[in-house]
C-alpha cells in the first residue's frame, strides 16, 4: 500500500527567504505521521536565487523559464496528492490557486493561518483551518 501524499502549498513572493520555516514544519510532522511530502519549493527554488534583488529578477527568470511550465508542474504535484497543507500567514494569490485546484479535485485541503478573517472563498475551499503548527499533527491524524 501506497504512502498517502501530502504537497506543501504556501507563499513564496515576498517571502523567498523565508521558506524553511514553515515547509520544515509541515514535513517533520508529515513524515513522523508516515505520509510522503511533495514539496514544489525544492525544485523551484532556484528561480528565486536573486530575489534579495528589488528589480524583479526573479520573477524574470521564472518567465524566461518556458513560459510558467512550472504552473503546470505544480498542479501535476497536486493531482498526484492526497492532502495539501496551505500556509497562509497572508494572501497568496499561487497558494490560493492551488488550494482551488486541489479541493476541486477531491483532494483534502488544510489551511494553517493566523489572519484574523479568511475569505469565504478559501474556507469553502478547504476541509480545515487551523491556526497554527502545533494542531497540524492533530489534523493530518484525522485524514490519515
Amino acid at each position: 500500500m501506497m504512502k498517502k501524499q501530502v504537497f506543501i502549498s504556501g507563499p513564496i513572493l515576498g517571502m523567498e527567504n523565508d521558506q524553511d520555516y514553515y515547509r520544515n514544519m509541515i514535513t517533520e510532522t508529515s513524515q513522523r505521521l508516515g505520509f510522503d511530502v511533495i514539496d514544489p519549493w525544492k525544485r523551484e527554488k532556484q528561480f528565486y536565487k536573486d530575489s534579495n534583488k528589488s528589480d524583479g529578477n526573479c520573477v524574470q527568470s521564472m518567465v524566461a523559464c518556458k513560459k510558467y511550465d512550472f504552473i503546470q508542474r505544480d498542479l501535476d504535484d497536486a493531482n498526484r496528492c492526497d492532502i495539501m497543507v496551505v500556509y497562509l500567514p497572508k494572501l497568496s494569490a499561487g497558494a490560493c490557486m492551488e488550494m482551488f485546484y486541489a479541493k476541486r479535485k477531491g483532494k483534502t485541503v488544510i489551511v494553517v493561518s493566523d489572519m484574523k478573517e479568511l475569505s469565504p472563498w478559501i474556507k469553502a475551499h478547504c476541509n480545515a483551518v487551523i491556526k497554527n503548527f502545533d494542531e497540524l499533527e492533530e489534523m493530518l491524524g484525522k485524514f490519515k
